[in-house]
């Protein structure tokens, strides 16, 4: 199979850093592509009509996408269990809260490096950090024991959201106000799958 992604691309992150995790990266090709929403790559639109990233490609079957798709897939032919069932609603909201952070946040750099600048909204950027920071903040209040717990993919999705916010977003410090967060992402990043990921 092959993984069509971009080095910085938190989505494509998430896919692989499971992929380190349950000791599949031998199974996978990782094809690098560059790619933006106003010039598509044609291989990235061959596989995925949307042309997003990152994108499956299959021997078996149709390209899958989306990472939420592609980490289920990959988590249930390996039986890895980055999913648990006793703990499934909670798993999947955590994802959905790290990969709104993800999209607020590459909304955010949009805006900037494809936008002209004449064009560039300074009350678009503050709605899309609002969004983030208010999911930053649940993280802090609600999610700790979880993310404490055994990995799985709520705690990947939400390391690699705050990965990118430091890759992208360093300036506005996420950090701040949020130290068990802070010390939890401190503590993950360790991880060699978080190492062998980290973009560039």
């Amino acid at each position: 199979m092959k993984l069509l992604s971009a080095i910085p691309s938190p989505y494509g992150r998430k896919v692989k850093v499971l992929l380190h995790e349950i000791g599949e990266t031998d199974k996978i090709e990782v094809v690098l592509v560059s790619t933006t929403p106003v010039t598509t790559d044609p291989s990235v639109a061959a596989a995925n009509p949307l042309g997003k990233i990152p994108a499956l490609i299959r021997d078996d079957g149709p390209a899958l996408y989306d990472s939420r798709v592609i980490c289920r897939y990959l988590d249930a032919q390996a039986g890895a269990g980055m999913y648990p069932e006793a703990r499934l609603w909670d798993v999947l909201t955590l994802e959905a809260t790290a990969d709104g952070i993800v999209d607020a946040a590459i909304s955010m750099v949009y805006e900037l490096r494809i936008r002209p600048e004449e064009k560039q909204f300074d009350g678009w950027l503050d709605s899309q950090w609002a969004k983030a920071s208010r999911a930053l903040d649940a993280l802090e209040a609600r999610w700790m024991s979880h993310l404490s717990g055994p990995v799985d993919m709520g705690q990947i999705s939400t390391a690699c959201a705050l990965g990118y916010l430091d890759f992208r977003h360093g300036t506005r410090d996420w950090r701040n106000s949020r130290p068990q967060l802070a010390a939890w992402y401190a503590e993950f990043s360790e991880r060699e799958s978080m190492k062998a990921t980290a973009p560039e």
